[in-house]
């Protein structure tokens, strides 16, 4: 019925201008994108022509040497090992802390909450030499384990603020139907509490893999061969004489893929968070 209504309501000017609004949003957000998809698909001529040329025979040759001469196999296969691990790892530790965090009262509760969010506020910069010295005397610079703690440090403290406030926003009430029908804590947490929290895990693995993906300072100072990932792959073909924006583009474009496919099959899982309704009052 609601949506009848709606249906049949008269369009307004506040309804036009919040379409165009949108619109010239999404076109904001998209542009740099179908830019550099055009990029990969021209020649270096018709790349580097003024102006822009918007009519040209598309060529995929640039997604050919990528493919060819930039090892983009091995940088892919870096990345996903790196992200997927911290990804994984980062939800494992911060989901537990963010249910005693949200469930839990201690003293120091809300200094130790401070210290974590602190790991959001400070550059990433700060950290690079402390990283570099401890992970080089320990012998574990250019390899994934030192990328994952690293990666960790940031993903943690986003993973606990966001999952806390998820579950402080559940009713206690579900947790002690489920400690009166016989569940123990670690029964409630893992068949009451979690379930109930799927649009946070959801959004949790999504910035916390999207972020991983990504990171390009970290990966420069702590790679040298091995553990290279894709953004650093990426900027290969990036030169103090040229830069190839045809291979870039191109590479940028391969790159982009594992994202949407991450980000499809979550959606799914964040659409059936929401639906549920376990947690209506």
């Amino acid at each position: 019925m609601a949506n009848t209504r709606d249906h049949d309501r008269p369009v307004t000017l506040g309804d036009i201008l919040n379409t165009i609004g949108l619109v010239i949003v999404a076109i904001v957000f998209i542009m740099p994108i179908f830019w550099a998809i055009l990029m990969s698909l021209k020649t270096r001529a018709d790349a580097l022509a003024m102006p822009p040329k918007w009519l040209f025979v598309p060529t995929f040759e640039h997604y050919s040497t990528v493919w060819s001469e930039g090892a983009l196999l091995e940088y892919t296969q870096n990345s996903l090992i790196v992200t997927l691990s911290a990804t994984a790892i980062g939800l494992m530790l911060g989901v537990p802390a963010a249910y005693i965090l949200a469930r839990r009262h201690f003293r120091g509760k809300r200094t130790l909450l401070l210290g974590i969010l602190s790991t959001r506020m400070i550059p990433p910069v700060a950290f690079i030499i402390p990283f570099f010295v401890i992970f080089t005397n320990l012998g574990l610079k250019d390899t994934y384990t030192a990328l994952v703690i690293v990666y960790l440090t940031i993903i943690l403290g986003f993973v606990i603020w966001m999952m806390r406030s998820y579950i402080v926003d559940l009713p206690i009430e579900l947790e002690e139907a489920a400690r009166i029908d016989g569940c123990e804590q670690w029964q409630t947490f893992r068949y009451v509490v979690l379930p109930s929290c799927k649009p946070g895990l959801a959004t949790s693995a999504i910035f916390s893999f999207i972020y991983a993906w990504n990171e390009f300072l970290y990966a420069m100072v702590l790679t040298n061969r091995h553990a290279k990932t894709l953004p650093l792959g990426i900027y290969n073909w990036v030169s103090y004489e040229e830069v190839r924006w045809g291979e870039l583009t191109a590479a940028a474009v391969l790159a982009m893929l594992p994202v949407l496919v991450f980000y499809l099959f979550v959606q799914r899982a964040l659409v059936r968070g929401l639906t549920m309704g376990a947690v209506k009052g």
